[in-house]
């Protein structure tokens, strides 16, 4: 079904038939834009940009591109086609038809899902608002604000959950998701991630690679929830998120890519003499985005995660195709996992039920899925006669969130004392030294088509079959 382009808001929702709903939105929509004016990209707005934009939900052309203005973007409204009869494949109402109304008994927890999704999606582009300043070529600075206008494009597909399904409540958490600020001490985005500064392009493609990965898997669980429209958003969402992941990961290997180019042309292998970004720099960063989208899953153990799967809120990633997931309903089933004990003093192995652990069960997948991003790194740097290693840190590695939170555990998984752990941070972790000298490596950008800054290497091809060095970004004057 193509979207009704011709409406103000564009959709396949049938807006039109609902004026009080579609008069909510129209209001809305004013106060989106402002807040992207101010938020959003950054010194670009009347720069013509060569993006997608998303024109119906057919898998075989569901897009178009072409060259726009970021303001004048049409965002729109997305669900996929409703299966006819759909029914609920996990948890206690298994079989039962799936909701298309929010059964008042889950109001509260459905809401609160919708309202902490939706708020991922401004904040993010809020984090990455300056980056277009030291873009290292145009390829990677319209897939940045291609990204961008994606996260806008979500953020109303939650909103349109909120204003249609939960009345005056949603209408005012809607007008909240533009009042918070990525960052802001008074008014910060829900979830910490989300809060982060992100000054330099290896963060931004670190945030692309791992964190909009945990998007993915979110979206995902989301996907097979028993509320119909919700399933259906985000299934359409997940989409779009394929190409944030695929800017991420293709980043991170563009630079060690390069890196490697550099160590090869050095007498000592040192790729900072190169003016390039040394190995062990960019694995403190991994470790970093790493452990932090970590806990965006939450907790190990959660009575949340184990209500919202009994309820059939949010299953896991796959819960109706993956034949890893014979069991749905997982009633007095185990996980098992180290667990910190006496206080801390060390780690032994537990067993929590599976309900409880529906966040580790998520997360799980996930690692199994950068893991799989990282064996293409690894060999990007084989082919390139590097014997070193990118490496993910243990699950445990500095948590802020659930069973190992702000214990002294090193990437190995290993609980240690906290004055080794104090003594190796800076060996593991970004330092303020790692910042500034990413700082000056990408003080300037780079803006002539096909040209890329020195510590990046040029992607194999370009967007949609174009050449590497086409015009992805048209300047107006400065």
């Amino acid at each position: 079904m193509s979207f009704i382009s011709s409406e103000k808001i564009p959709n396949n929702v049938n807006l039109s038939s609902d004026r009080k709903l579609q008069r909510a939105l129209e209001e809305w929509q004013p106060n989106f834009l402002d807040w992207w004016m101010e938020m959003g990209p950054d010194g670009f707005q009347k720069d013509q940009i060569y993006l997608r934009t998303a024109v119906s939900v057919d898998e075989g052309g569901w897009a178009n591109f072409g060259y726009v203005r970021m303001p004048e973007y049409r965002w729109g409204i997305f669900l996929t086609p409703a299966e006819a009869n759909r029914t609920i494949h996990f948890g206690d109402n298994i079989g039962a038809p799936a909701w298309n109304e929010v059964p008042g008994e889950y109001r509260k927890e459905l809401r609160r899902i919708i309202v902490t999704q939706a708020d991922t999606e401004p904040a993010s582009v809020e984090q990455q608002r300056r980056l277009g300043y030291t873009a290292p070529s145009l390829y990677d600075l319209r897939n940045l604000f291609q990204v961008n206008v994606e996260e806008g494009r979500h953020l109303w597909a939650m909103v349109y959950l909120l204003h249609s399904f939960f009345g005056k409540d949603g209408r005012e958490e809607a007008e909240d998701l533009l009042k918070r600020r990525s960052g802001n001490p008074d008014s910060p985005r829900i979830l910490e991630a989300f809060n982060k500064p992100m000054e330099d392009w290896l963060s931004f493609f670190c945030f692309t690679m791992f964190t909009d990965r945990d998007g993915k898997y979110q979206l995902g669980a989301l996907a097979e929830s028993a509320f119909d429209p919700l399933a259906r958003s985000t299934r359409f969402m997940l989409t779009e998120e394929a190409h944030h992941l695929f800017v991420g990961e293709t980043g991170v290997g563009r630079i060690i890519e390069r890196t490697a180019q550099l160590m090869k042309k050095d007498p000592n292998e040192d790729a900072r003499a190169q003016g390039g970004i040394p190995l062990d720099l960019i694995q403190r960063y991994i470790n970093y985005w790493y452990s932090t989208s970590l806990d965006l899953f939450g907790g190990e153990d959660s009575s949340n995660a184990a209500t919202y799967f009994s309820q059939g809120l949010k299953g896991r990633f796959g819960e109706s195709s993956d034949k890893r997931y014979p069991n749905h309903r997982e009633i007095d089933t185990i996980y098992e996992l180290e667990a910190p004990v006496e206080g801390g003093a060390r780690l032994e192995k537990q067993a929590i039920p599976t309900r409880r652990a529906m966040n580790a069960v998520l997360r799980d997948s996930y690692t199994q899925d950068c893991q799989r991003a990282v064996d293409r790194w690894n060999k990007i740097l084989q082919d390139n006669g590097v014997k070193v290693e990118i490496r993910l840190p243990s699950q445990r590695f500095n948590r802020e969130i659930g069973l190992y939170a702000d214990l002294p555990i090193d990437p190995a998984g290993n609980l240690i004392s906290r004055e080794a752990f104090n003594a190796q941070k800076a060996s593991w972790l970004p330092s303020e030294a790692d910042r500034q000298f990413l700082k000056s490596l990408m003080n300037k950008p780079v803006h002539e088509p096909g040209k890329f800054a020195n510590w990046i290497a040029p992607p194999k091809r370009g967007i949609e079959n174009l050449p590497v060095d086409f015009e992805y970004v048209r300047f107006e004057p400065r």
